[in-house]
């Protein structure tokens, strides 16, 4: 008689174990699956019935008969695929691998990919993964800094820091400059509104009416900022915004402006206006610090929140919204607290 043909005879024991098995929440499907079937084998059910009971195949049932026939109940546990075996990243291999992460790849490319990298090291992308997440790597990641070349970037520096930190007791602290050409796009194709699962829209074309300057003056103490559009940001143009920034304050009040280096900031109309308002001090950034510089915090805001995604029928529809933007921002603003994160990382002069 052929081995697989034998009928399946259970003793009270094993037939105890089995009925256990299948009760069992504990075991792996697997395992009850078999228990199930050889239950079945031994109560003499045909081959098409227990398919249909277990939504099973014919040569599975004869696969497991016949594991239990060999080695009974220990047949149907220990045939199980015991797997392979747990990679190991050794130091030697996380070595290699961030040895060739700092260099570039052979193919031209900027950086790696996890892919790239596994295919030229001979490895799962999965190992390069879990040494770039150990050694804190992303290479798909690039970051950008602006170190000044000031000689006197640290007196600078501190001057304007203390302004924020310690301001004088009366005075007021303005911050000043301008986001020059901002461009007044008119989109050609109908903007589709965002919908469940599907972002806002804009057209590829656009049509461009002209540009124009921002100038604004931050408060330091309280966060508004008083705003003005122009068609140009030239030294007249400066000058007659400092006037403006002058009406806000209380006539001889002692005003401090923190501005950048342009050199519409430094022409004889700028020194003729500071010999008329000896009580207005001028600061200067440090060459390539214009993060120091708080008004450059809301410029970013305003470029996020009006200009990169809006649509202006002309010039003076972007000048009225900027505008609008201004106003309604000033009726909420809030200072911004000025300070150091951690000292050690600041970017330090050449």
């Amino acid at each position: 008689m052929p081995f697989g043909s034998e009928p399946v005879a259970l003793n009270a024991e094993e037939r105890a174990e089995l009925q256990q098995m299948t009760q069992s929440r504990t075991l792996p499907a697997g395992d009850v699956f078999r228990a199930r079937l050889i239950l079945l084998l031994a109560d003499s059910l045909p081959y098409r019935s227990i398919e249909e009971r277990l939504d099973t195949t014919a040569p599975t049932i004869s696969r497991w008969k016949n594991h239990f026939l060999k080695n009974r109940v220990a047949g149907l546990i220990e045939s199980r695929h015991p797997g392979q075996k747990p990679f190991v990243i050794t130091p030697a291999l996380q070595a290699k691998v961030l040895s060739a992460t700092r260099r570039k790849p052979p193919d031209g490319s900027t950086h790696w990919s996890c892919r790239k990298l596994a295919q030229h090291l001979g490895i799962s992308k999965d190992a390069v993964q879990r040494i770039w997440r150990r050694a804190g790597l992303k290479p798909h990641r690039l970051e950008r800094y602006m170190a000044s070349d000031d000689p006197d970037f640290e007196r600078k520096a501190a001057d304007i820091i203390g302004l924020y930190l310690q301001p004088p007791q009366h005075a007021a602290i303005f911050c000043v400059d301008e986001k020059s050409a901002i461009q007044a796009l008119d989109r050609l194709d109908p903007v589709l509104p965002m919908s469940p699962g599907r972002a806002e829209r804009h057209g590829f074309e656009y049509y461009r009416h002209g540009t124009l300057s921002l100038y604004a003056a931050l408060n330091v103490r309280t966060g508004k900022v008083h705003g003005k559009t122009a068609a140009r940001h030239t030294s007249d143009e400066f000058v007659g915004f400092l006037h403006d920034v002058l009406r806000l304050c209380k006539p001889q009040r002692e005003i401090h402006i923190i501005l950048d280096n342009l050199s519409a900031h430094k022409t004889q109309k700028v020194e003729a206006f500071l010999d008329e308002h000896p009580n207005v001090q001028l600061h200067f950034t440090p060459t390539y610090s214009s993060w120091l510089n708080q008004v450059e915090i809301w410029f970013a805001r305003i470029e996020r929140e009006v200009i990169a995604r809006g649509v202006f029928t002309s010039v003076r529809d972007l000048a009225r919204k900027l505008m609008r933007y201004v106003q309604a921002y000033s009726k909420t603003a809030r200072p911004f607290h000025w300070k150091y994160s951690d000292a050690r990382r600041r970017v330090k002069p050449c």
